[in-house]
């Protein structure tokens, strides 16, 4: 009972009713909203996996999961294995469905071996009877009729029903001709399956026959003249001969089906489980979430053999940026407001955490982001905080949340509460591994006695329950951190200034009481916030003092982490972009030296070639002086053609004189930089790489020509040449990536390797779509130390679905 009830305060059915949208049958809708919460780790990792896997599909691979035909058949089924007759629509869907899952199987048979090993043992056990659904294609048409082509009998008794139609219509067109005067209207109708003809009352007795019905004024007769009774009669009984053999046919149909039936059920349950599946992952995709990832909490999961508290887990849980995901759905389907995200970080020893803080603060929605993040990593579900997602696997998700007065059963809000924690505590009895969330524990009764019911419950839940998260107003409960060391603080913040809360969970830190602030400044008269303060002493007021000045210097301390955040990431940036450089250079020489080494081997095998033949002749006959000098003159010259002398060797090329916004070349470094400014006393310069100034000595560059620097006289000071104009950029292949169609994430490594490679300015085609991955390119480029601007393409090279950004 308490673990529907927790349903239920979470508004669980609401977030399933959300994900049952993302379903692409009714099976899945179905199961999406009767979801049932797995009872052992196993079947979640399983769902967990299939989630994972036609994410992987739709989103990395591009492959859409396609349901189109499948049905919910088991109505049908059922009736089949009960030996009844199966309608021709019944028919038609277990056709469509059959040919849909076999659709689906061929989808996912043809990924790689290990891409997607869930799904692919999934569809093993898919059996989806080919023959069955062309013999079902070959009897029912597209509407459900049984066609002329599923029997021979069945074809020669409609040829014949359309030959005697052809003569009734042809009897009693000629009827309605002759006797104009006494038709009504000249039509030709049916009244009990027999053709008919409208008659004027007063002229019945010009056309003999039997009257089938009379109109609501009883001014026409609709009359079966004589003359045709016959060929009705017939007609009747070819429309029961019809109706015996369309019988027959769906009945033969339907024996195959049955003869089937277990394997079409299993077929269904498989369809709804990939169905699920897909929907799980769409689902978080839209919500950008991530896949959680089970922590190991030692002695979580069995109770202690005595009385002492079961032994604490070694990991911690990690949901950073987390969001409500009713929230979420609120702020993008109904233009709700932005939803602040929260940070939980949990140590493995804490047992029990205490937030405190105003009202409206948000302290309630943090319990139930948090049960629902829990819930949704049960049922296999992505949970929408940043990565990674790290968060323990709990058996209960026990929550005491809201106002449970009752006029009918004469229960007060604390009555309503003591029930339901009475509930909890029996639940836990049960298991340990639970998750308790209680909302303002111990309140609605006299303060004192209150908080220390909170207090003894707390520590009953540290001793029984895994986690217990509960909110509260009472400042007792700020002390129990310092008592026992499975407790911890945290607060929502509150701004003093705008007198509203921000929404933002502190950890370590308690919330402050904010009553006489709020009223002093809210222009309440100073007496009688001087009594109050009288009333509540000095040390309160004190607490409070310390308690603001840890929030100061936890304000101070994220900014300062967060700029040492930025810090780290641009000289890691810079670290791989020299390695890869560096890494560039080292294969190019690697490369010129091995070319180098071939050339020289060529042509030493040349010299050592010519040399011989030099030999040979000189070997073929008697040696004479001038052969001897002729031969020394060749290998003279064949020792100036291959071991050319120092005389030969490049002269160095003549120096440069380096002025502000040339391009240089630092060899110790092995970069490229631009001069910034120069010395006066033109020995030293100032150098930009990438995100990085330093200054130089003039003997410590060249130019990217392989110059050395000039040093000009000091009685001859060079004024500074302007730097060259830009060239303008050009849209190359070289300079463009296409990055439509992928994740913000994968993206962002696309667009980093780009940018590190990059020149002046890459063109960025992210196209339009949803706008979200426009959204994440343009944040990512703002962060980014090489980009000094971006812009919108021009009309013709994409507009607002390409972004140009220009580099440094």
């Amino acid at each position: 009972m308490i673990q529907t009830e927790t349903l239920t305060l979470l508004e669980w059915p609401r977030l399933c009713q959300h994900l049952s949208t993302f379903a692409a049958t009714k099976l899945g809708v179905a199961a999406a909203q009767s979801l049932a919460l797995p009872v052992q780790r196993q079947e979640t990792e399983q769902l967990l996996c299939q989630t994972k896997e036609v994410y992987e599909l739709e989103n990395r691979l591009n492959i859409t999961l396609q349901f189109d035909g499948i049905q919910d058949i088991r109505d049908a089924l059922a009736r089949a294995d009960l030996q009844g007759i199966l309608a021709g629509v019944d028919l038609l869907e277990v056709a469509t469905t059959l040919a849909g899952a076999r659709q689906l199987r061929r989808t996912i048979d043809d990924q790689e071996d290990g891409e997607v090993p869930t799904l692919l043992m999934l569809v093993e056990e898919l059996r989806t009877y080919p023959d069955l659904e062309k013999e079902i294609y070959r009897c029912i048409d597209d509407r459900g009729r049984v066609t002329d082509r599923a029997n021979p009998k069945l074809l020669g008794i409609r040829e014949k029903q359309r030959t005697t139609r052809d003569q009734i219509y042809s009897k009693l067109q000629k009827m309605l001709s002759r006797n104009s005067n006494a038709v009504q209207e000249a039509v030709i109708t049916q009244r009990d399956g027999r053709y008919v003809i409208p008659i004027k009352a007063t002229h019945k007795d010009l056309v003999p026959g039997i009257v089938h019905d009379t109109s609501t004024t009883g001014a026409t007769l609709y009359v079966e003249p004589q003359s045709t009774v016959g060929a009705n009669n017939q007609m009747r009984q070819l429309l029961r001969q019809e109706q015996a053999e369309e019988e027959a046919i769906r009945r033969q149909l339907t024996e195959q089906i049955a003869a089937v039936g277990l394997d079409l059920l299993r077929l269904v349950d498989i369809c709804t489980v990939l169905d699920f599946a897909t929907a799980r992952a769409r689902y978080g995709y839209w919500l950008g979430a991530n896949p959680p990832r089970f922590v190991d909490w030692s002695g979580a999961n069995s109770r202690p053999v005595d009385e002492s508290a079961p032994s604490l887990p070694t990991e911690k849980i990690v949901l950073r940026q987390l969001r409500h995901p009713l929230l979420v759905w609120q702020q993008l389907q109904e233009a709700g407001q932005a939803v602040v995200p929260i940070d939980l970080t949990i140590q493995p020893q804490i047992r029990v955490v205490a937030i405190t803080g105003p009202n409206t603060g948000g302290k309630t929605v943090t319990l139930k982001t948090l049960g629902l993040a829990v819930l949704m990593a049960k049922v296999g579900m992505f949970v929408p905080a940043r990565e990674p997602v790290e968060l323990p696997w709990f058996e209960q998700v026990l929550t005491d949340i809201g106002d449970e007065q009752s006029l009918e059963q004469s229960l007060s809000t604390f009555s309503g509460h003591i029930r339901r924690i009475g509930r909890i505590l029996e639940a836990l009895e049960q298991t340990s591994n639970s998750l308790v969330l209680l909302d303002e524990v111990g309140a609605g009764t006299d303060p004192s006695e209150g908080s220390a019911l909170a207090i003894a419950l707390l520590q009953e839940l540290a001793d029984k329950a895994v986690l217990s998260i509960a909110t509260t107003h009472f400042g007792e409960l700020k002390a129990l951190k310092y008592q026992d060391a499975r407790f911890e603080n945290a607060s929502v913040e509150f701004d003093d200034v705008s007198l509203s809360p921000t929404y933002k969970l502190l950890w370590g830190i308690p919330g402050r009481s904010n009553a006489l602030a709020i009223a002093r400044r809210l222009g309440l008269k100073p007496d009688v916030i001087e009594q109050a303060q009288k009333y509540v002493g000095g040390k309160r007021e004190d607490l409070n003092q310390v308690i603001a000045g840890l929030e100061t210097q936890r304000r101070e301390q994220a900014e300062k982490s967060a700029e040492a955040d930025r810090l780290i990431k641009q000289a890691e940036f810079l670290y791989e972009q020299v390695s890869r450089k560096a890494d560039k250079l080292r294969d190019q020489e690697r490369h010129l030296k091995a070319q180098q080494e071939e050339a020289v081997q060529a042509e030493i095998g040349q010299a050592k070639s010519e040399i011989a033949k030099v030999i040979r002749t000189l070997q073929r006959g008697k040696v004479s002086g001038q052969d001897a000098q002729q031969a020394t003159a060749k290998v003279d010259q064949l020792a100036g053609k291959y071991l050319p002398s120092q005389q030969k060797k490049a002269k160095p090329k003549p120096g440069f004189r380096p002025q502000v916004g040339d391009r240089v070349r630092i060899p110790r470094l092995g970069q490229k930089g631009e001069v910034l400014s120069i010395a006066a006393d033109g020995d030293t310069l100032a150098v930009r790489f990438g995100l990085m100034k330093m200054t130089v000595g003039m003997d410590e560059i060249e130019s990217l020509q392989g110059e050395k620097v000039q040093k000009p006289e000091r009685s001859m000071p060079k004024t500074p040449v302007p730097p060259p104009a830009p060239t303008p950029l050009i849209k190359t292949s070289q300079n463009t990536i296409d990055i439509r169609g992928s994740r913000v994430m994968d993206a962002e490594v696309t667009l980093d390797q780009a940018i590190a490679t990059g020149d002046r300015a890459i063109w960025i085609i992210h196209g339009h779509g949803t706008g979200k991955l426009r959204h994440g390119v343009h944040e990512f480029l703002k962060q980014h130390g090489r980009v000094t601007r971006f812009e919108a393409a021009a009309k013709e090279d994409g507009g607002s679905g390409v972004t140009i950004a220009h580099l440094c």
